[in-house]
């Protein structure tokens, strides 16, 4: 992705941008239509593209910001850390046996830690460092663990190269899904769910880059509700269906 193809800076609308947000939120709702009762573990591999794509939206932000002495990004992680806390209860509540915590922890800490990179500013990297450690001590806490928390990074310094440095973002994606277990599994389903993960930073990237033209609704900070209400929403489809 070469600089002159980036984001428009300011207040215009970003199209690709937002469909790549409404992708994301499709592809995590159809991953979690595996917990309804139904057989659905095929959806596992579209599922995979959810969280790099909300990470690839973080990168995008930084990016086009990049320049601009903005306060978006401290904007965006309060209302992360908000839903963060929101979140657990139904999180919670939907999936049973949930052995880390929600999402929006790990796509915080993501921000922190592509924003003190981005920035030299001692506050942002001082946090950034703060973010990597607890990281580190916490991954098996986290959902996508460590690498999970690299991936909003590892894509923002491919933002502005040619397409095959995916091929770095990819593997942290890789490495972020318990890639041991899907390739001891060797099922087909766990098999494709490892070759979605390593495509989908190359496949949102292109889409940043070639679907400028589109122009989805707009992806506001009403959004953040959707994630906490998309639980409660499956949950009362899996007891009217039990």
């Amino acid at each position: 992705m070469h600089g002159t193809h980036t984001t428009p800076v300011g207040r215009v609308r970003d199209g690709s941008l937002d469909l790549l947000k409404w992708l994301a939120l499709l592809s995590m709702v159809l991953d979690h239509l595996r917990y309804v009762g139904l057989s659905l573990d095929w959806l596992y591999v579209p599922g995979r593209l959810a969280f790099p794509w909300f990470c690839l939206a973080i990168a995008a932000n930084l990016h086009r910001t990049r320049n601009a002495v903005v306060t978006g990004s401290w904007r965006y992680l309060g209302w992360l850390l908000l839903f963060s806390v929101i979140s657990e209860v139904p999180y919670r509540l939907f999936i049973d046996d949930a052995d880390t915590l929600n999402v929006l922890p790990t796509l915080a800490m993501g921000l922190l830690v592509a924003r003190g990179w981005q920035q030299k500013a001692l506050v942002d990297r001082g946090l950034a460092m703060i973010a990597l450690i607890v990281a580190a001590v916490f991954s098996m806490q986290l959902m996508f663990g460590f690498f999970g928390v690299l991936l909003p990074l590892a894509l923002l310094l491919v933002f502005s190269r040619p397409w095959y440095f995916s091929v770095l973002p990819g593997l942290v994606c890789v490495a972020a899904n318990q890639w041991q277990i899907l390739i001891n599994s060797g099922t087909p389903v766990a098999l494709m769910g490892l070759v979605a993960c390593l495509i989908a930073p190359l496949a949102g990237l292109v889409l940043l880059r070639h679907a400028t033209s589109t122009s989805p609704p707009a992806m506001r900070r009403w959004a953040y509700t959707l994630y906490p209400l998309h639980f409660f929403l499956l949950l009362l489809v899996r007891q009217t269906i039990a």
